[in-house]
């Protein structure tokens, strides 16, 4: 099961828009979900950005790292990508 948020594009912008809180983050092309991730949520999107071949991002932004770590892996196990 994805996300419940729409796709954003995955460049500077959105990067920099991006808030520095941990989060659960799925990252796709052309609507096609190509990984679930978790971490500070801006530092992991530049990586992305930089190193990465997904189009676009979507995220969760989560209290905790325990807390965004759980969500990750109930959104890993729904999706088949454990």
């Amino acid at each position: 099961m994805p996300l419940a948020k729409r796709w954003r594009e995955l460049d500077r912008g959105t990067v920099a828009r991006a808030p520095e809180r941990w989060a659960v983050y799925e990252l796709g092309t052309d609507g096609e979900l190509l990984e679930i991730g978790v971490g500070v949520l801006r530092d992991e999107l530049k990586t992305a950005l930089t190193y990465g071949d997904a189009e676009q991002v979507r995220w969760e932004t989560c209290q905790s790292r325990e807390g965004a770590e759980e969500l990750a892996a109930e959104h890993r196990e729904r999706a088949g990508l454990d």
